[in-house]
């Protein structure tokens, strides 16, 4: 465990077992319950791990469907889904996977889509036969997912036809079939039609006990692939495996009951937990909604109808379906509060609101406990990389120390080191590394930069800057250059590339600027070719035909230079905003 104070390194783990009551340990962590932990070899080092832990995410499905067979699962509009009829059309469409399309345990299948019901039970069929996901950004421009396709590999490509036709021809091989969500769903439930397939796989269950669909999937095998930005410019395929998916599920649940059992809730949740399924589910945290928070915190997942995210649908869904949380970016809480209607609607079944995807400023903390009382506002730090796990804080402590992203979470280590590797002190400013079973297995098909960022004894190397004190992580810096504009991170890198190869730029530098509502966006400084006519609204057209929206800089500033060192690099900081 940890050690505070002056002189102490700079190192956290996680200490609430210490802090809890005999009693409360005894009952959530003691011999045999469910979240007895233990130390054992992961990877080829000892980590904690949770003893009763699911074997796979689709092992852990099936404990959902034997304790809560007739809970909604899913609801859109009409539409509704318990656990077990899930749990069944997700076989049918296992089924087609294996026996038309032939995908085998390794396989990936690549999925680019809106968020939709059936995006979620295909990502289950994919998993429950031990193949991969492969979540293809859904905002990603035609060259951007053409990258994604030929750095993943995928047997098999689907997703809703707004963004399958942004696939240029020759961008898929000629024996990579592309098929709609729609389509392979329906097709799944016309039952097995073998089309070149592997039926000598035999039956896609194990049996009739409700088995793992496929027994031989270990904890360690890949899951999903998600994609992250990074300093190069080109997106990494951050590997995640069944226990590094399932471990967050675990810590999730941990604290929850932790949480209630040293501080009750004043008005305890009398139906079914509700979520809104905001989130993009090719990002981490609109993943973990459908593979986490429902199987495991039994969670009702309401799906809003397709289109930009608004104000008044989450209001509005909110009170029709009697939501409990909410998940999002500081971007949707400042807009949801500045709502005109935002009164007007029944929001007593609300009792968390939190995230991750950026810091929570003190005003919007102080907004939301206002106009939310008996609420608790939470906060995190971890990323794609670590399946979102780090640290938490919330309730008491994220008010009473809100620059503060919280220790470390259960089974985690944190350590601040300098450029050497070494741990500093505490108080002492230096990258964050990350130590749990959710560090991801490495960057999909490229070695150097899995080396960059594991080392052998499977630390992350984060890119973030941060300082702990008295038991807590406090960032001091993101990746030194990142921009994270409503939970988004973009590298100024990537935007730089694109603009310098306009035949009329001739140089140019991408800062992030504070944004009331974004927290940041993207400014350009940029240094036009002699004789040349270029307008700011030119510029960004520019960028918008190779990027995605959220990535052309909402700010143009010309410059008749930019400042260098010596050493050839631009100084940034002497920009401005």
């Amino acid at each position: 465990m940890s050690n505070t104070g002056a002189g102490a390194p700079a190192r956290l783990s996680w200490q609430m077992g210490e802090l809890l009551p005999a009693a409360v340990f005894d009952r959530l962590l003691g011999p045999g319950t469910r979240f007895e932990m233990a130390t054992e070899v992961v990877l080829g080092r000892e980590l904690p791990v949770f003893v009763s832990r699911a074997s796979s995410l689709r092992a852990m499905l099936d404990r959902a469907v034997a304790d809560r067979a007739d809970d909604v699962f899913m609801v859109d509009g009409e539409r509704q889904w318990s656990f077990a009829d899930a749990a069944a059309q997700i076989d049918t469409i296992a089924a087609l996977l294996v026996d038309r399309y032939g995908i085998e345990p390794g396989d990936r299948v690549g999925i680019v889509s809106a968020n939709s019901p059936e995006y979620a039970l295909v990502m289950w069929a994919v998993v429950s036969i031990g193949a991969i996901v492969a979540s293809l950004n859904g905002w990603w421009t035609g060259p951007e997912l053409a990258f994604g396709v030929q750095l993943s590999e995928p047997r098999l490509i689907t997703g809703d036809e707004r963004r399958l036709a942004r696939l240029a021809d020759g961008v898929v091989p000629a024996d990579v079939p592309v098929v709609t969500l729609a389509d392979l769903v329906a097709a799944a439930e016309l039952g097995p039609d073998p089309v070149g397939g592997s039926p000598e796989r035999g039956p896609v269950r194990s049996g009739a006990d409700g088995g793992d669909l496929a027994p031989e999937v270990h904890e360690d095998d890949p899951a999903v692939i998600l994609f992250t930005s990074g300093t190069t410019g080109r997106p990494k395929g951050a590997t995640l495996s069944h226990r590094n998916i399932i471990n967050f599920g675990d810590v999730a649940l941990l604290s929850a009951q932790i949480g209630a059992a040293l501080a009750p809730p004043a008005n305890p949740l009398t139906t079914q937990p509700a979520s809104i399924v905001a989130s993009p589910m090719f990002h981490v945290s609109g993943m973990l909604a459908v593979f986490m928070s429902g199987p495991v915190m039994g969670t009702k997942l309401v799906f809003p109808p397709p289109g930009r995210w608004e104000e008044e649908t989450h209001l509005r869904l909110t009170e029709e379906h009697g939501i409990s949380a909410w998940s999002g970016v500081p971007t949707q809480w400042w807009r949801l509060l500045r709502h005109p209607d935002f009164d007007s609607y029944d929001l007593s079944s609300l009792r968390n609101v939190g995230g991750g995807g950026a810091p929570l400023a003190p005003e919007l903390i102080r907004d939301l406990t206002d106009r939310l009382p008996g609420v608790s506002v939470g906060n995190g730090y971890g990323m794609s990389e670590t399946v979102g796990l780090g640290t938490l804080t919330g309730g008491a402590l994220l008010q009473a120390v809100p620059d503060s992203v919280g220790p470390a979470q259960a089974g985690g280590e944190i350590e601040i080191r300098d450029a050497e590797g070494n741990v500093l002190l505490e108080g002492e400013v230096g990258e964050i590394h990350l130590r749990n079973a959710s560090v991801f297995l490495g960057y999909w098909g490229d070695d150097d930069a899995t080396a960059a960022a594991l080392d052998d004894d499977r630390w992350y190397r984060t890119g973030d800057f941060g300082h702990v004190t008295g038991g807590m992580l406090f960032l001091d810096s993101r990746v030194r250059d990142l921009i994270i504009r409503g939970g988004e991170n973009i590298y100024p890198l990537e935007i730089e590339h694109r603009l310098v190869a306009h035949p009329d730029i001739d140089d140019a530098a991408v800062i992030g600027v504070d944004h009331e509502e974004l927290g940041q966006q993207a400014k350009a400084f940029v240094v036009v070719r002699a004789g040349a006519d270029l307008t700011a609204p030119d510029v960004q057209r520019w960028v918008a035909e190779a990027l995605a929206a959220f990535k052309v800089p909402a700010l143009v500033e010309f410059r008749d230079a930019l400042p260098y060192t010596d050493s050839g690099k631009v100084l940034k900081r002497e920009l401005g905003g």
